[in-house]
């Protein structure tokens, strides 16, 4: 349903809760099968349907009507956290230049204290731009890509092309949809401005 209303209770025991909470245990097992095993081609299964499903618990909640609080909080929180760990585990790993992390990092950083500037002055967070989901399914879809070409030696001259076109490409949308964020939340805090200066 497009326009469901907003969720009333905590909802913990739902099926998309659960979808999200096998989710999130695919972690810990991309990080083990990376760094302590040699079972480089499942680290990377692992990590491409952990993080390439994130569109499975959205969508049970809205065809299922369980659309809730904890699954609003805990969705949006796994999608970061394989970004994160997968881009800290890669750079470990050798895979990923620190350029590379920082450049990802940084975008972060500027779009966590964008949503803080915004709370601060009581607005809701800008609204996820099309844009903003195709960079950051780009940018993932190069992790699993990137271990294949690093750690798998078999595949090498197929996946680090891609892998690096993922990449570097997937980072340059990331930019440009953080842009977007930016000039919408800077459109919100100016009309603010303007009404509070029309009251006053």
């Amino acid at each position: 349903m497009s326009n469901a209303a907003a969720p009333t209770g905590w909802g913990v025991w739902t099926w998309p809760n659960l979808v999200t909470a096998i989710r999130l245990a695919g972690i810990p097992l991309f990080c083990y099968l990376l760094m302590a095993t040699e079972y480089y081609w499942q680290a990377a299964a692992v990590l491409a349907i952990g993080g390439g499903t994130d569109w499975v618990d959205g969508q049970l909640a809205r065809r299922l009507n369980q659309v809730s609080r904890l699954g609003r909080l805990l969705d949006p929180l796994v999608d970061r956290l394989y970004i994160l760990t997968a881009l800290l585990a890669l750079t470990f790993m050798g895979l990923l230049p620190w350029l590379f992390t920082i450049a990802v990092l940084a975008r972060e950083t500027v779009l966590v204290s964008l949503v803080v500037l915004l709370r601060w002055y009581g607005y809701a967070p800008p609204q996820v731009h099309f844009l903003g989901k195709c960079a950051t399914t780009v940018v993932f879809m190069s992790f699993p890509v990137l271990v294949v070409a690093g750690l798998g030696d078999d595949a090498t001259t197929w996946a680090a092309p891609l892998g690096w076109a993922l990449a570097w490409w997937g980072l340059g949308l990331y930019w440009l949809a953080a842009f977007v964020y930016l000039r919408q939340a800077g459109g919100l805090l100016r009309s603010g401005r303007a009404r509070a200066r029309a009251a006053a």
